[in-house]
């Protein structure tokens, strides 16, 4: 059995290939970059731009059974042709070549983002709707790529599902916790309310392993595809709780210094009116997108990915925080922690 895995060489999908490889499948690897380091663990690197309708890739999808789409634009800022090349018409032009190899199985990686309105969402499930509109062209993006994959599916006996994993961190994470580490050091790092605000975290192994059970279910569970599914540890932590555990588990200060929402906001929408008139077109320190982002509850109803996909997340928050900080040699174990996760 053969599976391409786009943006192979990120965290997701270095991750996910090294267990399809561990589960035996040839594994080919698409990314934008080279990383002839895939090589080792017996993966076949093709690099291309899933942005473009490359014949290199077309070719790479020959005799493959199964293709994890996993390569996207990640930003809460950028313009919004980047977004629109990348995120929807290099997730249209990869499944109209799937079909043209005859791949019949599509699994999407998607965001939870692609339902989010600016407003707390509480253990809201896969029937709260897409928003009539969006705070950024990340969200914007993925849920119109979503929705294509999702209306593909029994195209040509073409099978597809979209997964919603939120907030990915883990040993090798190259987004989340560098994100926070970084503004945190350069001092850009503000707590937005009141701190009460619960999320969703996914950790990096159950994330893979979701994707797995999401190809198992393709086969298993006919109902399952032309789906999306959240995907998560199903256990709302309070984020600026976690975000200050990350911090003390780096050696650095947790965030002591907070902003209203309501000026929050202000300062978000004057700085995104600057930088939207300068030609460089630079990232505001805030944007309106990621002070909601900070600021309200976003967690997720997990019982349908759990009831039909199979998936049962096999870390608590705590040992995933455990697992990516790991204690050096003679470290005390009694070292005093900034909240009990």
């Amino acid at each position: 059995m053969k599976c391409l895995i786009t943006g192979g060489g990120g965290f997701v999908g270095r991750a996910l290939g090294r267990r399809m490889r561990q589960q035996g499948w040839d594994v080919v690897a698409l990314a934008r970059g080279s990383y002839p380091d895939l090589g080792e663990y017996g993966i076949e690197s093709i690099q291309a731009d899933i942005g473009g309708l490359s014949s290199q890739y077309i070719e790479a999808l020959e005799g493959v059974d199964a293709v994890f789409h996993v390569a996207s634009k990640v930003a809460m800022w950028g313009r919004h042709a980047e977004f629109e090349r990348i995120n929807v018409l290099g997730t249209k032009n990869l499944l109209h070549a799937c079909i043209e190899k005859g791949v019949k199985k599509f699994i999407y990686t998607s965001s939870p983002s692609v339902v989010a309105n600016g407003e707390d969402l509480e253990g809201v499930d896969e029937s709260q709707p897409y928003p009539d509109s969006f705070e950024a062209f990340y969200p914007k993006s993925k849920a119109e790529a979503e929705q294509f994959v999702l209306s593909m599916n029994g195209t040509a006996g073409l099978q597809t599902i979209a997964l919603r994993p939120h907030l990915i961190f883990g040993p090798g994470d190259t987004n989340l916790i560098p994100t926070i580490l970084q503004r945190a050091k350069a001092g850009r790092l503000v707590r937005v309310g009141n701190g009460s605000n619960l999320v969703d975290f996914t950790f990096i192994d159950d994330c893979v392993s979701a994707h797995v059970a999401a190809l198992k279910a393709l086969d298993e569970n006919p109902n399952a595809s032309g789906k999306a599914y959240f995907i998560s540890q199903g256990e709302p932590t309070n984020m600026w709780d976690w975000i200050n555990e990350v911090l003390v588990r780096s050696g650095l200060e947790p965030v002591r210094r907070e902003i209203p929402i309501w000026l929050a906001l202000s300062v978000a929408r004057l700085a995104e009116l600057v930088c939207k008139c300068l030609p460089t077109y630079p990232e505001p320190p805030l944007s309106s997108f990621l002070v909601s982002e900070m600021s309200t509850h976003h967690y997720f109803d997990i019982s349908a990915a759990r009831d039909e996909l199979g998936y049962s997340p096999k870390y608590t928050i705590a040992e995933a925080l455990d697992l990516t900080f790991p204690k050096k040699r003679g470290e005390s174990v009694g070292n005093p922690r900034v909240a009990n996760l």
